[in-house]
């Protein structure tokens, strides 16, 4: 492992695995975080924390508001579990303005509003111009499992994998932001809120082996972790995989996989 740290050791792919692992479940270990799920299971609960940064905080879809809230339910969803419970804790950087600050938690309150979830503790900090950017936000979630026993540990060669959409359209619209591509397209974000689709599954007396949300490293990312977590072979069809146009021209022009995008 490097030295120091690398961009690359926060994509969601292989460096990070390895950043993770030799560091922090080295200190941490213990039964329920080397499960390495969305969600830690306890009990008939699930918990969830993660840390949200992204560059524009305002993009086609979506913001960093309903990003942290989306991201934080939906791993509890992909456990199987309601969310109820949300910690949120900001860290704003000086000069931050208060309107966007109000459209940020606007969108937070709304996305929470989908889930049926609360906000029940919190905290904030302000610190000088340049520490940060602009503004982080961490999300902690609490959910009560309502279908036991779904887990990214249990893959077998049985298995089917389905998709619930199209790919990639939230990291190609945050690489088009960025290198300020003007887009007469309608690509914008896929994030979105999963516990109703999560719940139609389940009360369809579905049989759900495993879910991840792809975010960071995509769906490429969550095939290498079922594939080693659950000791199995995954063959991928990948002319079944969905990824629109505009996507894929977005990739061709930035030389990124589809697959491996948010």
């Amino acid at each position: 492992m490097t030295k120091t740290i690398t961009l690359a050791q926060g994509n969601g792919g292989e460096e990070n695995n390895e950043l993770i692992k030799k560091v922090f479940y080295k200190a941490f270990k213990n039964e329920i975080l080397e499960r390495s799920e969305d969600a830690a299971v306890i009990g008939n609960l699930a918990m969830t924390t993660d840390s949200f940064t992204v560059s524009p905080l305002f993009f086609a879809g979506a913001d960093i508001g309903k990003l942290a809230v989306c991201g934080t339910c939906n791993d509890l969803a992909m456990m199987g579990a309601v969310p109820k419970y949300l910690t949120c804790s900001v860290i704003i950087e000086e000069g931050f303005e208060v309107e966007s600050l109000e459209r940020i938690v606007e969108s937070m309150r709304a996305e929470l509003a989908i889930n049926g979830a609360v906000v029940v503790s919190g905290d904030t900090k302000v610190v000088p111009k340049g520490s940060v950017d602009k503004i982080f936000i961490n999300t902690t979630g609490l959910g009560e499992i309502v279908q036991a026993g779904i887990s990214s540990n249990n893959v077998s060669e049985e298995d089917v994998i389905l998709i619930n959409r199209d790919i990639g359209c939230h990291g190609a619209t945050i690489f088009a932001a960025r290198e300020g591509m003007e887009m007469s397209s309608t690509l914008k974000s896929d994030c979105n809120s999963l516990y109703p689709q999560v719940k139609a599954l389940m009360d369809g007396g579905i049989k759900i082996t495993a879910m991840r949300d792809a975010t960071r490293g995509g769906v490429a990312a969550v095939l290498n972790e079922w594939a080693r977590q659950s000791n199995v072979c995954i063959e991928v069809e990948e002319e079944k995989i969905p990824v629109s146009d505009e996507v894929k021209g977005i990739c061709e022009m930035l030389g990124f996989e589809a697959t491996a995008l948010a």
